[in-house]
């Protein structure tokens, strides 16, 4: 209960600064909506970054960038006579508990997916606009092609067993193929999309989060090519000269030092 007492001050402490920050900090005051919108999308971003990297210190660092984004948006809610953090906060108690039936009613759910699969159903009689309704458009599109596919399998649009997802991406691969070699590049790049929006439908199956993996590979790539640029430095080569076998070489090099 200590912890709790600890918890619940350091979020009045926050509420607190916001409303002096609000009513004596220049920029503070000039803030809306509007103008804070892409530095939350900032900050999330910075956020899945640090939880990638997994240091607690960073992540932690990052969750308060984020909490305070939320205080602020209900600051200015107050303001407007709109909402405020209260509001906020019984909203999504409110939403967990109507949608945790198995916890807080008598439904049954004994694996993860089947409380996915209730989930979507309770938010799709909510409300009532269509299954895939609830994924934003502004999505990066491999996370709204995973989310999208999380969703229609809520509601049993998906494959019964992995071979047919293998079957599909062979299906794309092999229609691609056959547009690159007719040199169609309209229709290279519409099947292209489909192949990619198969591995991630394949991701989804084997439990994989097909931004994650991508973003590891990101950095895995990052880490390695800033490493043979140190070697290329430390050697005093022109990078323009080096042909394919030594890129390959220092390549090899930075792979075995991770």
């Amino acid at each position: 209960m200590a912890n709790r007492d600890k918890q619940l001050q350091a979020i009045e402490r926050l509420l607190t600064i916001m409303d002096e920050l609000r009513e004596k900090c220049p920029w503070d005051r000039k803030q809306t909506f509007e103008s804070l919108r892409y530095l939350t999308i900032e900050e999330t971003y910075e956020l899945s970054e640090s939880l990638l990297g997994g240091d607690h210190d960073e992540i932690k660092s990052e969750l308060g960038d984020l909490l305070l984004h939320v205080v602020f948006y209900a600051k200015i809610g107050s303001e407007q006579s709109s909402f405020d953090i209260a509001d906020v906060a019984n909203r999504i108690c409110d939403k967990l508990i109507e949608r945790h039936p198995h916890v807080y009613g008598d439904v049954e759910a004994n694996s993860d997916e089947e409380v996915k699969q209730n989930w979507e159903k309770i938010k799709l009689k909510e409300d009532n606009k269509g299954v895939l309704s609830g994924v934003p458009a502004s999505l990066p599109p491999l996370v709204k092609a995973y989310r999208m596919q999380e969703k229609a399998a809520g509601v049993g649009f998906d494959w019964q067993h992995i071979n047919g997802v293998v079957q599909k991406i062979e299906e794309e691969l092999r229609e691609f193929y056959l547009e690159v070699n007719q040199k169609n590049q309209k229709r290279a790049k519409d099947e292209f999309g489909d192949l990619l929006f198969s591995l991630v439908n394949y991701a989804r199956f084997m439990g994989i989060n097909p931004d994650d993996a991508l973003s590891n590979a990101n950095q895995k790539f990052r880490k390695r090519f800033m490493k043979m640029e140190s070697k290329i430095s430390d050697r005093q080569i022109d990078m323009s000269q080096l042909d394919l076998d030594k890129w390959e070489k220092l390549w090899q090099e930075a792979k075995s030092e991770n």
